[in-house]
């Protein structure tokens, strides 16, 4: 081989290499160039979920929104606000207030107890009854279902006093009343099954579209302020005539309880 086409060999061997480096470095700069611009997006993409999260955080609840929204007073109800429920027959001369919180464990305890003595009594017209819902175990437990369960007796009273009582039993019977800490009422699901128990609600459209567009959120933050100024410090509470009653977890004490209120 001559010394001509040895050189004329290395020029275009190097010639090779130099294209294919330039090659590579077109390639490695195209991958860079993705990878980064992958990268933007990915931080684009994180930032806007963080702003979108953040925005959702700041977002009023439900609850925020019930403060600030008409006030809807259910059917057969008086007073300020509607928050006056008295149950019974017009001629008895007595009137027993009851205060409960929906996600109270005693509450349930004594309705199961007495809760018929006191529909025998109202019945019978021996006294009528004013019912006074409190939300406090909201705030204690945290969650919404003290709130949201009364929003639904709201619902049930709108229908009829007696869907009221009714929906009341079911709320609190063993089988259907959770643990204090356990905010099963928050779930609309759940108090429109335990609705499907009672005839007047089973299937009633308007009580359950009252109760999944929380018609009565507004009207069940107003009740429990009535609670809340009443001086009672926990639930279940009851008085006569302005005088605190024992709550008594039988038929015979209970009724031995209002049998000495009512004379005074």
């Amino acid at each position: 081989m001559s010394s001509r086409n040895s050189q004329a060999n290395k020029a275009a061997a190097r010639e090779r290499l130099r294209a294919e480096r330039e090659k590579q470095a077109k390639k490695d700069k195209a991958r860079r160039q993705v990878l980064v611009a992958g990268a933007v997006v990915a931080v684009l993409a994180l930032a806007g979920g963080v702003g979108y999260a953040v925005v959702q955080a700041n977002q009023p609840g439900e609850w925020d929104k019930a403060a600030d929204a008409t006030l809807v007073a259910p059917k057969n109800t008086t007073g300020d606000n509607g928050t006056t429920v008295v149950i019974g027959k017009a001629d008895a001369k007595k009137t027993l207030e009851l205060y409960e919180d929906a996600r109270c464990p005693i509450c349930s305890q004594f309705e199961q107890a007495v809760g018929p003595q006191i529909k025998k009594d109202v019945d019978a017209g021996k006294y009528k009854i004013q019912y006074i819902g409190a939300t406090f175990l909201d705030k204690g437990f945290g969650g919404s279902g003290s709130k949201n369960a009364l929003s639904a007796l709201g619902a049930a009273l709108n229908v009829s006093p007696e869907a009221f009582l009714e929906y009341k039993t079911a709320l609190y019977t063993k089988e259907n009343h959770p643990e204090e800490r356990d905010d099963k009422f928050s779930k609309d699901d759940y108090l429109l099954k335990i609705a499907d128990q009672v005839p007047a609600l089973k299937g009633n459209a308007e009580f359950k579209k009252a109760v999944e567009d929380g018609t009565y959120n507004r009207w069940a933050i107003e009740m429990s302020k009535v609670f809340d100024k009443s001086g009672q410090k926990g639930t279940p509470s009851l008085k006569m005539d302005g005088k605190t009653i024992d709550i008594k977890m039988t038929p015979e004490e209970f009724t031995a309880g209002i049998d000495k209120a009512i004379a005074g």
